[in-house]
């Protein structure tokens, strides 16, 4: 839409506010406020909720690969054929054996609830998740036959537990006696506390190196899974499907779509439902330009008359009256980008900020997962944002540019 210039001096004499035309201005000025809040609103909110998704994916796929092999009585004897099947799978990039199992742990007279997970020590070296995430000791103290593990943050609050100091493994698969199985207690040094960021991981897990965890369970040579990562994750199960095949009878495939179908699902049916909210927020915010132009359209009346007795066309007042709705759509479009980024940037200090004032706790890692909150945008979703809230903006303008353009000088002058 391109204005001469007579055109855009009229639309920008419009934009500003005239004598007796405060109000109108004010109405105007709400308008593009509604409009950044509302664009505000949805691109932080949509990109909180892309991060959050990212997050747990990430952590998720990281510690549990995005598919397991599991056999039916919870031991994997066959493991290395296992594995050695997995690698000559196309698509599968690596095959990792794992030790699991639910304990007891205790601490200087705590017991908490455990996950022990067995790993081999170049996996535990260079598992992208454990990197840098180490808050206290190195991994690479936790080796084979030192009798040293790594237990996680929340864990480590919750015993009072400390590097350096022992934590007990309690496994209720011991030794069997004439008065029944005695539990078998093993104690260990901790050699290292991480904090991977999802609360459930951090509260639960103690790494230490397979073959401790073997000789722990009493497992001998067995493992508990087989862990995969493939090529694509959203193609895991047609990558996987011939490993399947091969494996029916023997163990099962477990990928990470069925072990979380129903976080994810949520997250997904959350995020859409979110968008139509939100959507509807810059919606009830673009009928303000409506209201704001029609108002001005009344005011100009006069003016409108003038114009079109000096010649001005009626697609030139079309135009003009457009322009002025949505250049403040524009605005508030920008504005909105500017205050999305900005809270974007610092929202964990304004959650910290508010959780202070408030005394509440707004992101409980235990309730949420994750411990901050996450943030990643999409640079797709944000320019369907700007395109629809400009797309409303635009449809806003059309009926009050046409009753200014659709003015009848000769009856409006008649009375004047």
């Amino acid at each position: 839409m391109i204005l001469n210039r007579y055109e855009r001096m009229i639309a920008r004499r419009y934009l500003l506010p005239g004598k007796g035309e405060g109000f109108i201005f004010l109405v105007a000025a709400i308008s593009l406020a509604a409009v950044m809040l509302g664009v505000a609103a949805l691109i932080v909110v949509m990109s909180v909720m892309n991060g959050f998704r990212a997050e747990l994916f990430d952590k998720i796929i990281g510690l549990n690969g995005h598919a397991v092999v599991q056999s039916y009585g919870g031991r994997l004897a066959d493991w290395r054929q296992v594995l050695a099947e997995a690698q000559r799978t196309q698509g599968v990039v690596s095959a990792t054996p794992l030790v699991e199992q639910p304990l007891m742990g205790s601490y200087n007279g705590r017991v908490e609830g455990v996950l022990i997970r067995g790993m081999l020590p170049r996996d535990i070296a260079h598992n992208p998740v454990l990197q840098g995430k180490v808050t206290q000791g190195a991994l690479a103290s936790v080796t084979p036959g030192s009798g040293n593990v790594a237990i996680g943050a929340r864990l480590a609050e919750a015993l009072g537990a400390s590097v350096g100091g022992q934590i007990s493994l309690i496994s209720p698969e011991g030794p069997a006696t004439p008065f029944g199985t005695v539990p078998r207690i093993v104690s260990y040094r901790i050699g290292a506390i991480f904090e991977v960021g999802v609360y459930d991981y951090d509260k639960a897990f103690v790494i230490m190196p397979m073959q401790d965890a073997q000789t722990l369970l009493m497992m001998g040579d067995d493992v508990s899974v087989v862990e995969l990562q493939t090529v694509d994750a959203d193609r895991v199960g047609e990558i996987l499907h011939p490993l399947a095949a091969r494996l029916q009878g023997r163990a099962f495939l477990s990928d990470w779509r069925s072990q979380n179908s129903s976080l994810f699902q949520a997250l997904e049916v959350e995020r859409v439902v979110m968008f139509v909210i939100l959507s509807i927020i810059i919606l009830v915010a673009v009928f303000n330009i409506l209201s704001s132009l029609i108002m001005l359209v009344r005011a100009k009346t006069r003016d409108i008359a003038i114009l079109r007795t000096m010649g001005a066309s009626r697609r030139a007042l079309l135009k003009v009256f457009m322009t002025v709705g949505v250049t403040i759509g524009v605005l508030g479009i920008v504005a909105g980008l500017i205050l999305g980024a900005v809270f974007l940037y610092f929202r964990q200090g304004l959650v910290d900020a508010i959780q202070a004032v408030s005394g509440q706790n707004l992101w409980d890692p235990s309730v949420r997962f994750l411990t901050e909150l996450p943030s990643k945008p999409d640079p797709v979703e944000v320019a369907i944002i700007v395109v629809m809230a400009l797309a409303f903006s635009f449809l806003a303008t059309l009926y009050p540019a046409w009753k200014a353009a659709s003015t009848d000088p000769v009856q409006v002058l008649r009375y004047e």
